[in-house]
């Protein structure tokens, strides 16, 4: 049987919900997506602090920082370091809205597994775009479509060329929902059966 991938997203749709900033050090630096959406290790010194552009009710799973950042409760913490302890990096925050502990997800896998073909559709970067640095990645990918047969044995993974998208296994999916985490949103990306 084909394994089966989702994109996590954090479900906006829920009433009274938070809504998180970017992470700041001590000092207030920036520590937001142009570190922690890079698909590798990250170095952190302290706890983070994470504002709330919106106060409301506390979830498991948000994304910070404009909807890049996963910033998960204690228990999703622990569900992703026993089921993915090598796909994703954990810093502990301190939100505004909670003496709970939560923590800064980065994830560290990136894999090349993007289905251009089964994908809605997808541009690519060109050098007459103007941004060398780009050239050959993903400028837009519509109704993404992963093969399952490049994902490996990741569990939690950004893909190649199109950081912005994380994916899950199905195994994280069902474990996240069996303990009601709240906040996820989840889209199938597996091939169409």
């Amino acid at each position: 049987m084909t394994p089966r991938y989702f994109k996590l997203t954090d479900d906006v749709t829920l009433p009274g919900r938070w809504e998180l900033g970017t992470p700041v050090d001590a000092q207030g630096q920036d520590h937001g997506s142009w570190l922690f959406m890079q698909g590798s290790p990250a170095h952190v010194e302290g706890t983070l602090r994470v504002p709330a552009y919106a106060r409301g009710r506390a979830l498991d799973f948000s994304l910070a920082d404009a909807g890049a950042v996963p910033v998960v409760s204690q228990r999703v913490a622990e569900l992703l370091s026993r089921l993915a302890p090598g796909d994703v990096e954990l810093f502990p925050v301190a939100l505004d809205d909670t003496p709970d502990p939560y923590f800064l997800v980065n994830v560290v896998r990136v894999m090349k597994c993007i289905d251009d073909t089964a994908s809605g559709e997808v541009r690519y970067w060109m050098p007459e775009d103007g941004r060398p640095e780009r050239v050959g990645t993903y400028q837009a990918v519509h109704r993404l479509r992963i093969d399952p047969a490049k994902a490996g044995d990741a569990k939690v993974f950004r893909t190649w060329g199109w950081l912005i998208a994380l994916i899950v296994s199905e195994d994280i999916k069902l474990a996240l929902e069996a303990i009601g985490a709240t906040g996820v949103q989840f889209k199938d990306v597996s091939p169409q059966r």
